[in-house]
């Protein structure tokens, strides 16, 4: 069997997708543990792994308060750097809504049922079940979204976001897109972000709440924490498939 075709969970995208959640006290406790998987896997090159390493660090040295507002002012304030991805490819259209149900389609014909309400396109939730596909099936689904990966990455370069880096490791491992010079040419060219500076009118249209998986998000949520099932007994595996239209 080769790298490509194990099968076993990929720690790192799983640090990734912990990385990317609303930081709680249990993530602060966990830091020195997903430190350790990222270097063992080896996953990514030295450069970012170290990189990586700098980041838990800074996690690790900051109060959980500070990087709680640190971070609802940067994910949650705002749609530049949503970590909603087709909220970048369709915004509010209807097409949006067709996207998540083939999304939600993929994951359960690949065995796994969400235990609670969440948007599908939710990043550390796209990312932990890519963390559940062999290696080349996990890259051709982030290479799918490679595109909104790297506008967001570079969103988050320009404002100096320490999570910058977490972009810079996904696109090095699922392949950076082919327009990237044309995507960085967009983020710098972009104004304030709209939904920022007309919060309180978008906050009284908005209907939709987003409820965030397994520790993740505001913390404002209810809900039960999200985590996969996987089916007994599993469904088959289907042939592999684009979820961002490609």
């Amino acid at each position: 069997m080769t790298d490509t075709d194990r099968i076993e969970p990929m720690k790192t995208l799983k640090v990734i997708s912990r990385l990317l959640c609303y930081p709680r006290a249990d993530l602060l406790g966990a830091l020195e543990e997903l430190a350790a998987a990222v270097e063992e896997e080896r996953l990514l090159p030295p450069e970012l792994r170290r990189r990586i390493g700098t980041l838990i660090a800074e996690l690790r040295i900051t109060d959980l308060y500070v990087l709680q507002e640190d971070y609802v002012n940067l994910f949650d304030r705002g749609r530049a750097v949503s970590l909603h991805l087709f909220e970048h490819v369709h915004g509010e259209s209807r097409d949006r809504g067709q996207a998540m149900v083939d999304l939600v389609d993929l994951y359960r014909r690949h065995g796994f049922e969400l235990s609670a309400r969440e948007l599908p396109d939710y990043l550390p939730l796209f990312l932990e079940f890519a963390s559940e596909r062999p290696v080349n099936e996990a890259r051709e689904l982030l290479g799918d979204a490679a595109p909104v990966l790297a506008l967001i990455g570079e969103r988050l370069a320009l404002r100096g976001s320490r999570y910058g880096v977490l972009f810079d490791a996904l696109l090095a491992f699922a392949g950076a897109p082919e327009n990237l010079d044309e995507i960085r040419e967009q983020a710098a060219a972009e104004g304030p972000d709209e939904t920022v500076v007309n919060m309180d009118k978008y906050w009284e249209e908005e209907a939709v709440t987003f409820l965030a998986p397994g520790g993740c998000g505001s913390g404002q949520a209810t809900e039960q924490p999200i985590h996969w099932v996987k089916p007994e007994p599993a469904g088959t595996v289907p042939a592999k498939q684009s979820v961002f239209g490609g």
